[in-house]
């Protein structure tokens, strides 16, 4: 982010936030409000389960604060920066200096190294490809897969290439961990493994987690709940005493 980005108080307040935040798809008699005026805080170092059923807004509010897509009205500050405002290409250094991102379905490249799965954001921030293995080996080695890194992901179970999707996702330091449904497509066991490293990650590197899932035993590791319902926020309250 450049110095034009407008700010409106010191960076003393809170990390991410959503003021008043609309989000209208389709135009006329098809115009369908995903979001109506949505306020949202979060807090450095906090980790947020975002629920809410199908077509509540939930998905859409987390393309707006991974900067996948933009409000209509309202504002969406990060570190006081007024996020709405910047060009495509601010917006895409943001994501690649400050966001991290965990998908359902992996995403990982198949014919691929764990390795070199994760050197993959490295490369897209222009890292020297000296500096890129010792990187991606540290990434590997907090999730616990460092003997795994010459495993191509069709020699991995689902844990492990969530497990290297995480990896993938922390190897650039990010500010936030943004993650869809993390556990989806992973059995209890696994899901609740992954969801130990996500606390973990949180507590001991300070990431700022915000992650949506509809699985009420996932949520229950976050520090706060946020339930969206018909575009709105219909709940925000703290869980207690995490596992």
């Amino acid at each position: 982010m450049n110095a034009t980005v407008e700010r409106t108080a010191p960076e003393s307040g809170p990390l991410i936030e959503l003021r008043e935040v609309t989000k209208v798809y389709g135009q006329g008699p098809a115009a369908f409000p995903a979001l109506r005026g949505v306020d949202l805080r979060i807090d450095a170092g906090d980790f947020v389960a975002i629920m809410g059923p199908s077509g509540s807004g939930k998905s859409t509010a987390m393309n707006i604060l991974g900067c996948l897509d933009s409000p209509t009205s309202g504002a969406y500050l990060f570190r006081d920066a007024h996020v709405e405002k910047l060009t495509r290409n601010q917006r895409a250094l943001l994501r690649r200096h400050d966001l991290g991102f965990v998908f359902q379905g992996f995403n990982l490249l198949a014919r691929t190294t764990a390795l070199e799965n994760v050197e993959l954001p490295l490369i897209y921030r222009g890292e020297p490809r000296a500096a890129r293995p010792a990187k991606a080996r540290e990434a590997l080695d907090a999730v616990g897969l460092r003997q795994w890194e010459q495993h191509t992901s069709a020699e991995l179970s689902g844990g492990q290439q969530q497990r290297v999707a995480i990896a993938r996702a922390i190897v650039t330091n990010p500010t936030i961990l943004l993650a869809d449904e993390p556990t989806g497509n992973l059995d209890s066991q696994r899901s609740h493994e992954i969801m130990d490293l996500l606390v973990a990650l949180n507590r001991d590197r300070g990431i700022t987690v915000l992650m949506v899932t509809h699985e009420p035993d996932m949520a229950r590791y976050a520090k706060r709940v946020v339930r969206f319902v018909d575009g709105r926020v219909d709940s925000d309250r703290h869980n207690g005493e995490k596992r």
